[in-house]
């Protein structure tokens, strides 16, 4: 079967909340946020209402649809992970107090497609997928309750079909510099996957996974 044949219809996918939170990497103590939703949160999302292992979902574009805004929170975190043999977490003990930079009242449209993976069996095509996503997107249904980030910053969802001449992406353009794209699982550990991201008239066009443009 050729690469063509593997590979889904593009899907358009709004997405919104009042916050969220990309949290930069090279930032170790306080919560800063990108500008704009990564790739891999973006892809977080789709996976929240469709994964398979027979797919791999693809980022192409992101929209921004409103004007880049932040908040400043200091809110309370736990500083350490219960380990599996501790009988338990005494959590005042291990509570700490962040500042965080948010981004609020957040809206964008994710424009991606699906690609079959070596794990698909007989019986799976991309049509039984395409048509599982649209279903479940358009009644709401999701794994997990997708989120911004942070699981707090709840994501509400719809998908898009026709004409959307309404949901204009912001008038802007500006180098944002290099974002997170991925983590690559494809070595004995995870390693970061980066891309220099650009708004170009409110768009932000996301390299495929496998382009130069995708750096280690």
């Amino acid at each position: 079967m050729s690469a063509e044949k593997l590979k889904s219809r593009t899907f358009r996918l709004k997405v919104w909340g009042e916050n969220a939170c990309f949290t930069r990497p090279e930032m170790k103590v306080e919560r800063v946020s990108y500008d704009v939703i990564t790739p891999s949160a973006a892809r977080g999302i789709l996976e929240a209402i469709l994964w398979k292992p027979a797919i791999r979902w693809q980022i192409t574009r992101i929209d921004v649809l409103k004007p880049i805004r932040w908040t400043s929170v200091r809110r309370n975190e736990v500083g350490a992970v219960m380990s599996p043999r501790a009988n338990g977490l005494f959590v005042e003990e291990q509570r700490q107090q962040r500042a965080g930079l948010f981004l609020r009242d957040v809206a964008y449209i994710i424009h991606a497609f699906f690609e079959m993976t070596a794990q698909a069996g007989d019986d799976d095509n991309l049509r039984k997928f395409e048509e599982m996503f649209l279903r479940r997107s358009e009644k709401g249904q999701c794994f997990h309750r997708p989120y911004f980030g942070c699981r707090e910053f709840a994501a509400n969802f719809e998908p898009l079909s026709g004409r959307i001449e309404d949901l204009k992406p912001i008038d802007e353009s500006r180098d944002l510099g290099f974002m997170l794209y991925d983590m690559d699982h494809s070595g004995e550990e995870p390693m970061p996957l980066w891309f220099r991201a650009k708004i170009q008239n409110g768009s932000v066009n996301v390299p495929l996974f496998n382009s130069t443009e995708v750096r280690r």
